[in-house]
């Protein structure tokens, strides 16, 4: 399946402006903890090098969806280097091997701060690159509902994996605990009843918050419906059983919205998009997913900075 190159706009939103939805001060915070992490004590390699100024080039060496500019540039921000990019935006898709920018200051410093930057980016397009993936499936077969990930992320990593997933153009569904009211299976257990649960979680989250349900049965979801849920979850349903619940459930609550989450991939995920449903969830965006290769090279005159493999010949 090839994915469109059609950068301008996903679900509506511009690229240029997505990075908008994060905090300046988070994303400076969060490049210290990371650029900490990585070098703890002494700097032994940048001894070697010392301060002189240099240029490196980043290269995409493998397709994919470019993700991750604010990070990476707060990365290298810390150490007082100075990233130019080419003429590409945040979500465009990009065929390798091509220098998408560069990288200016004090070798020592920006040779700190490489590993930690490449951590970022790579995996931030892998994501949105599986995630463009999805959302073109889905539009090729004309559903209308939202692809979405899910709380299923790496500790520590969550506002990476999240912000990816909008730059691939699909939900970010509830970015935590305190996003959104989702009840299940432990939750109802605990609880006694669906309808007790529901009843106490509306007199915490008030007006503000939507409140969703995860659901076994046709029965179970009837009764989160009319005990005031905003969402169910159908957990696990095969495609057929999906369809049929789903319809049951759209024709006596209009306005329930239906999320259609388990075993879903890109592999199948085709059979899922019914018209009764109107979220399928997976948690493959965010965990175990593929990256996106890239490198950074120091700018050399007589070096090629695409490090082509080596092959060695013998007489």
């Amino acid at each position: 399946m090839t994915v469109k190159s059609d950068n301008a706009v996903l679900n509506g939103i511009y690229n240029s402006d997505i990075a908008y939805v994060l905090h300046p001060l988070t994303i400076r915070h969060l490049a210290r903890e990371w650029l900490k992490e990585d070098t703890p004590n002494f700097d032994y390699g940048g001894f070697v090098v010392g301060e002189k100024e240099e240029t490196a080039v980043l290269l995409i060496k493998s397709e994919g969806v470019l993700a991750g500019k604010p990070f990476f540039e707060a990365i290298f921000k810390e150490l007082d280097c100075m990233v130019h990019w080419e003429d590409i935006q945040e979500g465009s898709f990009i065929k390798p091997i091509k220098a998408v920018a560069t990288v200016s200051g004090k070798v020592r410093q920006i040779l700190l701060a490489e590993r930690v930057a490449l951590n970022i980016i790579t995996r931030a397009s892998g994501i949105a690159t599986a995630a463009k993936r999805l959302r073109t499936i889905v539009e090729d077969l004309g559903w209308k509902g939202e692809v979405a990930g899910t709380r299923k992320t790496t500790p520590g990593f969550r506002m990476v994996e999240k912000y990816a997933l909008l730059v691939g153009g699909v939900s970010t569904h509830r970015h935590d605990l305190s996003s959104m009211i989702m009840l299940k299976d432990n939750h109802i257990w605990t609880a006694g009843s669906i309808t007790k649960a529901v009843k106490d979680a509306k007199v915490v989250g008030g007006f503000s918050l939507k409140v969703e349900v995860e659901c076994r049965s046709l029965e179970d979801a009837r009764e989160a419906a009319s005990a005031g849920s905003d969402v169910v979850m159908l957990d696990n349903f095969s495609p057929d059983a999906l369809s049929k619940t789903a319809a049951a459930l759209k024709a006596e609550f209009p306005h329930l919205i239906i999320e259609a989450s388990g075993g879903v991939t890109e592999h199948n995920i085709a059979q899922f998009c019914d018209p009764n449903v109107d979220v399928i969830s997976l948690s493959r965006l965010t965990q175990g997913y593929d990256v996106v290769d890239f490198s950074l090279k120091i700018r050399k005159e007589g070096i090629d900075p695409r490090n082509l493999p080596v092959n060695i010949t013998t007489s």
